[in-house]
């Protein structure tokens, strides 16, 4: 009897275990379905947006917005605003994005941002900034805020809670490949400073505002990371497409621009930074895409050194852009528009006039009716002024 009843404690205790194994895998199935939607063999379907409405118009903006990149010092530079000045009124150039917080996590200009005083992040370089920004409007040069967000090294060390820990060592905040902190895309609080910062800029007289470093950290120790806030299960395109939204709900009237990279007008996924276009059209005026030909890895689209090949690749990259936006307009009733960021540097092959040139007109070309500027990005803010008017 007692065998019996052994054995029967064994088969019951062998089906239970099947039956928690069989409930496990289906629920591990599920879990991979739910976290990893987006699959290489498939094109990306993004979630709808919760409303449809159509965005309100742009009322501020030029149809055509062509811009040049200029950095917190150098408006700080008289010679380098009367020559953005003058390369406005002798080309195609009619915009510039000035940095209002830039990679270092500092602010150029004195703010009415409470918490960036308390963490001592306004370098107040640019002494009146109403006054600086008048001597655009004079000339009729639309005025574009850069705000880079998440690589902020002034804010992780001010507010270390919310800071890319390292995983290791969670005392120790996480640096990328450049030495530089990062806070965690999920924080809600590092949301509300940065929307606080747009705010103050537009109040000063900006026209639009750009933001850049709408990501997760792209080098580094990425292994090493710990983050205080993202639970490292939900997608991190999910995560930034929530930020995008708050954006947007933040700062409904206002002019909205965001950067993104070049890849993501190709991929099928969130090049594991976050980023995926459709998400871009959903909350924004103006997706603008780092179409950068010497950012494209050695053999793209069979190019050995895609910087030999600026139109090639730009044109590439905006046609399929272009579709995806066309697409996703019309299905949600959004007005999203494209305008590209291109490279006047030299990176992997030699830009002059003729490069620079091809890059601009391959977004002519491939965007076409569609077309609605450019900006052209230059660190040291030296432009090949030559290729910005069509008959040179």
């Amino acid at each position: 009897m007692f065998k019996i009843l052994k054995g029967r404690y064994i088969i019951f205790f062998i089906l239970i275990i099947l039956f928690l194994t069989g409930s496990f895998f289906i629920y591990k199935q599920q879990l991979q379905k739910k976290y990893n939607p987006i699959k290489e063999s498939q094109p990306f379907i993004p979630e709808p947006p919760e409303t449809v409405a159509q965005q309100e118009p742009i009322s501020k903006a030029p149809k055509i917005i062509n811009a040049v990149y200029l950095t917190s010092w150098s408006a700080t530079n008289q010679k380098t605003v009367d020559y953005v000045i003058d390369i406005a009124k002798n080309t195609e150039i009619n915009a510039v994005v000035i940095d209002v917080k830039d990679w270092s996590g500092h602010i150029a200009y004195d703010t009415q941002v409470a918490e960036a005083e308390k963490y001592n992040a306004e370098r107040k370089i640019i002494p009146d900034i109403k006054a600086f920004l008048e001597k655009f409007k004079k000339e009729g040069i639309y005025t574009i805020a850069r705000i880079a967000v998440f690589q902020d090294p002034v804010l992780a060390f001010a507010k270390p809670e919310l800071a890319v820990r390292q995983k290791t060592d969670t005392s120790l905040i996480w640096l990328d490949n450049s030495g530089l902190s990062w806070v965690d895309p999920a924080s809600k609080e590092s949301w509300s400073y940065n929307t606080a910062i747009a705010k103050d800029a537009l109040s000063q007289g900006f026209d639009e505002i750009n933001f850049d470093y709408i990501r997760f950290p792209t080098d580094g120790d990425l292994q090493n990371m710990s983050f205080p806030f993202w639970d490292g299960m939900t997608p991190k395109n999910l995560i930034i497409r929530e930020f995008f939204k708050y954006l947007r709900k933040e700062l409904p009237k206002a002019v909205l621009s965001v950067d993104l990279f070049g890849l993501t007008t190709v991929n099928k996924d969130d090049l594991g930074v976050g980023q995926i276009i459709e998400y871009g059209y959903e909350s924004f005026d103006y997706v603008c895409p780092m179409v950068y030909p010497s950012h494209y890895a050695p053999g793209f689209k069979g190019y050995e050194n895609p910087a030999d090949y600026p139109y090639e690749v730009i044109e590439f990259s905006m046609q399929r852009a272009l579709k995806r936006m066309k697409d996703y307009n019309q299905e949600y009733q959004k007005n999203a528009k494209l305008r590209p960021w291109i490279q006047d540097f030299d990176l992997r092959a030699e830009y002059n006039k003729e490069q620079v040139r091809l890059e601009i007109d391959a977004i002519l070309n491939s965007l076409g009716e569609d077309f609605s500027g450019f900006m052209v990005w230059n660190s040291e803010n030296i432009y090949t002024t030559e290729a910005f008017s069509p008959e040179n």
